[in-house]
C-alpha cells in the first residue's frame, strides 16, 4: 500500500493523466482526513463508517463500491503517513475556500455521526482546519451548524 501512496504523489507529465491523478489524490486526501477524524477516538463506529461512505459518494461522485475501496485506501494511507501535512497540502493546492468549508463540514459530520463529540475528534478537526487555512470563525460556525442539524434529527 505504501507503493500506491507513493505513486499517487509522484508527478505525471501527461496533462489528462495529471487531471485524473489530481482528482484521485484529492479524493484520497479528503477521505484520509475524514478517516483521521473517525479513528482518532479509537472507536470507528458503524455510524461513522456510514457517514463517511455517504459523504464520499456525494462529494466525490463515487459509487458505493468505489467509496468503500477509497475508505480502505485512505485508512492505509493514513496509517502510513507521519502527518496530516501530506493530505492538507493537496487540499490547499486544489481547493478553494468554499470547498475547504465543505470539507470541514464533512469532518464535523463524521465526528457527530456516533452521537458524541470526543475531545480528540474536536482537536484533530481544529488542527486540520488550521492546516487548510480556514478561519476560526468559520470553524466554529460550521461546528454549530452541523451540531444543530444532528440535534434536530434526534
Amino acid at each position: 500500500m505504501i507503493k500506491l501512496f507513493e505513486k499517487i504523489f509522484e508527478n505525471v507529465s501527461n496533462t489528462d493523466n495529471q487531471v485524473e491523478l489530481s482528482n484521485k489524490e484529492l479524493n484520497l486526501a479528503t477521505a484520509a482526513l475524514l478517516v483521521e477524524v473517525a479513528v482518532i477516538d479509537q472507536d470507528f463506529d458503524q455510524r461513522e463508517q456510514q457517514q463517511l461512505q455517504k459523504l464520499l459518494m456525494a462529494e466525490c461522485g463515487l459509487t458505493d463500491v468505489e467509496a468503500t475501496s477509497l475508505i480502505q485506501e485512505a485508512k492505509d494511507a493514513s496509517a502510513n503517513s507521519s502527518s496530516l501535512y501530506d493530505f492538507t497540502q493537496l487540499i490547499n493546492r486544489h481547493c478553494d475556500y468554499q470547498q475547504k468549508i465543505s470539507l470541514v463540514s464533512g469532518l464535523w459530520k463524521v465526528a457527530y455521526a456516533d452521537g458524541e463529540l470526543d475531545k480528540y475528534e474536536e482537536h484533530i478537526i481544529r488542527r486540520i482546519t488550521d492546516l487548510i487555512h480556514v478561519s476560526h470563525r468559520d470553524f466554529i460556525q460550521v461546528k454549530i451548524q452541523v451540531r444543530d442539524e444532528v440535534e434536530n434529527k434526534k
